[in-house]
């Protein structure tokens, strides 16, 4: 009998039983978030620097998840040039992914989902501005088990809107995975880095179809 599983409600011990998910501590698996980062334009600054001002100001009052988008994750996408070819997004996509061998189907929607033809590229989780970002990463991790090209690298980018945490995962051999450092909006040029890790993996994927 085939277990079913919510992706909302899934927890990384599940991943872990199910699947034999493997956090990778060493740095050198997951280096596209540390190194070859694109400069950016004085430009592009100061549109982070007004979404951060413009998020500061909203947060005075509880933000819910459709606010998060439009204030952070949207420019934050735009900016890193996911709104261009060879990419397109997909919101609130219905996803059910079937593991035969393990007997388990994970059923829900993807806040934000990049991609080409070919393969996805980024899963994208946004949460309330309240919620910890560990209620995400679960999820995203779910998701990205179900890369349509295993052999690929899977990446993942879960925010509430004030933080911010990048995941890769690989399928070879056995199911890995490891995280990015947390970054925050509050903490000194983090925006900047986001931005930056997030179009060093456009170019990535760009050069790579």
């Amino acid at each position: 009998m085939v277990e079913i599983i919510p992706a909302q409600t899934i927890e990384l011990h599940d991943l872990i039983e199910k699947f034999g998910l493997q956090r990778i501590e060493d740095e050198q698996f997951f280096r596209e978030w540390q190194e070859n980062l694109p400069e950016l334009t004085d430009v592009e600054k100061q549109a982070l620097d007004e979404v951060k001002r413009d998020y500061f100001h909203l947060a005075e009052y509880p933000m819910l998840e459709p606010i998060v988008k439009m204030v952070v994750l949207s420019p934050l996408l735009k900016l890193a040039g996911f709104y261009r070819p060879p990419f397109y997004l997909s919101a609130q996509k219905e996803v059910r992914i079937a593991f035969e061998d393990e007997g388990v189907t994970i059923t829900g929607r993807l806040d934000i989902l990049v991609f080409t033809p070919e393969f996805w590229i980024l899963v994208v989780e946004s949460k309330r501005a309240k919620l910890s970002l560990q209620n995400g990463i679960p999820q995203a991790l779910a998701y990205m088990l179900g890369n349509l090209h295993p052999e690929k690298p899977a990446f993942g980018f879960v925010t509430n809107g004030s933080e911010f945490r990048f995941l890769k995962l690989t399928r070879e051999d056995r199911p890995k995975y490891a995280t990015s450092y947390l970054f925050s909006l509050d903490r000194g040029d983090d925006v900047y880095t986001v931005l930056q890790v997030l179009k060093r993996l456009a170019l990535f994927f760009s050069s790579d179809l």
